[in-house]
Parts: C-alpha cells; structure tokens; sequence
C-alpha cells in the first residue's frame, strides 16, 4: 500500500495510502466468485496505433474493475503461470485468482473464472479486521507444491498459506532493519535454487536475498535503484530475472522501468513507461514463458482503491501486457 505523492492535479504515487472511503468490513466471502470487467486501453493514448518499444511488443492493456465487489483494487503483486492462471494480492490482503483470455491475435482481453478471497491472520482472524499495519500485503509468490507466500509492510513479515487450507504461519526472512513502510516489496519463489526457496527485494534499499523455509536467508543481489524503488520481481527462463522499479516526479509522474538481467547480474534489456504511454502506480509484476521464446510480461497497478485523504485521485487498476524478444 502506497502514499501518494504530492499535487492535486496528479496525486500518483507514494507509499501508504491514508483514509479511504468506507469499506465493508468483511470485504468477500470465501471463495466468492467475481465478474472483472474489462476496458481496453492503448499503450500511447497520443498515438494509438503504436505497440513497439525497442524489443518490447505491446500485446494489450485493460483497466479493471467489478461490480459485484468494492475490493478488486490496490493490487500489489501478480504472477501469471504459462497456461494463464492469474495469482494477484490486494493490499489490504485479498487474494484473488483468474484467468487471463486472449483474443484470436494472443492479445490480452479480459479475466475470467475469478474469485477473491479475504486471507487470514495465524489466529483465524481476517488480516484485514487487525487494520492496516497487519493486512499490508505487497508480494506474492506460489512454491512448487502449490504453497503460497505473501510479504506485508508496517509489520514485517512472510507468511505461508499451504494449499491444504491450515492456517498461515510465518516463515523466514531477512535479519535486516526493514523502514517503514518501505519493506519487503517483492517476492518470487526460487525453484532454481530449491523447491522451499524464495527471493525477498527490499524497496528502498534495492538488496535482495534468498531465503528457504527451512533454514534462513542469505544476502543476495544488491540492485543499483538510481533513485528508483524496487516494487516486484520475477524469474526468466535460463535463470535470469526480471525487476520492476518505479519512481515519481513532479515533472514526469510516474515513471516505471523494467530490468531484464541474466543469471551473472549483466543487463541485457529494460522497457521505461512513462507519460504520454499509459502509466499509473505499476508496481505487480508477471512473466510468463510463451511457446516461441518470447516471454510475456504482466504488469498490474495499485490505484489505492482511488482516494488518498477522502479525495478521489483519478487512478485506475491497470493489467498491461508486454512480449519481450531477446536482442
């Protein structure tokens, strides 16, 4: 969950949303299903026929939105499997999960088949009734038996939420002095190094560690931000990884930039999106292996559910969709 950085006329980005409007206290039902509705936007609304940025091909972007919930927003992180199975966390700690469609040119269309849920606190309780230091989730990741992981700010922690539905636990992580508010943004499951391992991203800092269930965390790579935030990561076939970063200016807005790094750290490619492209507060990032060696890459945007101080801010639920071919 982010502030929103300055001006009225382009309240954007920032860490930690304030008041919001009323919320229902019990946000979903378990397992409720959900229609997402979805509106196309282009990737230049100053020139909407262009869909190329150097090796990166805009292969569609929606804005999202529900009628049958107020909690389908402030989404943090996504990961996308190849067959198009969506797994997304709302910063107040609502999970949902769909599925990605296409339309006949493999562009993205919609989601279907979605529900969301409220996730849980380890006593039982919903995370969101302990307020917004408990239900600040930001990272998301799905280990190989089909265990999932989630990282929270304000209190720092991980927690695992194993498929067969027991309630969540903690699991390891860094033995760092986390800011506030400026944690453990990104998160992503770690095959390559074990089936119990996982990568942690601090925000602010840029270091990155990997950590495994059953033992600890070790310092990893440690990202030059150039004045950027770490917000989510992924994993690339042939062990590379993907990072997304995001910053804001009074000048540019929001500027986010994507990392395309091999298995040594060398940079081999990276996509910025900033105005006039379309561009909100991304910070959830996907990228899923498509069958002609291209990768596609999702990214999704935290509108903080739209209000910052009980003043509407314009933000929107972006879902964009990008085909990356290595140069």
């Amino acid at each position: 969950m982010r502030r929103i950085a300055g001006l009225a006329l382009a309240l954007a980005l920032g860490s930690c949303a304030a008041p919001m409007a009323p919320l229902p206290l019990q946000p979903v039902a378990v397992g409720a299903a959900i229609q997402v509705d979805a509106e196309a936007v282009p990737m230049d609304p100053s020139d909407p026929g262009r869909e190329r940025i150097g090796n990166f091909t805009y292969a569609g972007g929606l804005v999202l939105t529900s009628r049958q919930t107020s909690r389908l927003h402030g989404l943090s992180d996504l990961k996308v499997s190849p067959d198009g199975r969506l797994l997304a966390i709302g910063d107040q700690s609502d999970l949902l999960e769909a599925r990605v469609v296409l339309d006949a040119n493999g562009r993205l269309a919609g989601l279907t088949d979605a529900t969301m849920i409220a996730l849980k606190e380890t006593t039982g309780a919903d995370l969101y009734v302990g307020g917004q230091r408990e239900y600040d989730s930001e990272g998301i990741a799905r280990l190989a038996n089909g265990d999932i992981l989630v990282s929270f700010e304000q209190h720092d922690r991980i927690l695992l939420f194993a498929r067969d539905g027991a309630l969540p636990r903690p699991v390891p992580q860094p033995d760092v002095k986390f800011t506030d508010n400026k944690g453990m943004e990104a998160l992503i499951a770690a095959p390559d190094v074990a089936a119990d391992a996982y990568r942690v991203g601090l925000e602010d800092r840029g270091w990155t560690f990997v950590c495994r269930i059953s033992t600890t965390c070790v310092r990893d790579r440690d990202l030059d931000l150039a004045g950027s935030e770490l917000v989510a990561m992924d994993n690339l076939p042939g062990g590379g990884l993907a990072y997304l970063l995001r910053s804001y200016s009074v000048l540019r807005g929001n500027v986010v930039q994507l990392r395309i790094l091999d298995r040594t750290g060398r940079l081999v490619d990276s996509l910025e999106i900033a105005r006039p492209l379309t561009v909100d507060n991304l910070e959830g990032l996907a990228a899923a292996p498509q069958p002609d060696g291209r990768v596609r890459f999702y990214l999704v945007s935290d509108d903080n559910f739209g209000f910052y101080d009980g003043r509407p801010t314009g933000q929107r639920t972006l879902l964009l969709a990008f085909d990356w071919t290595r140069p």
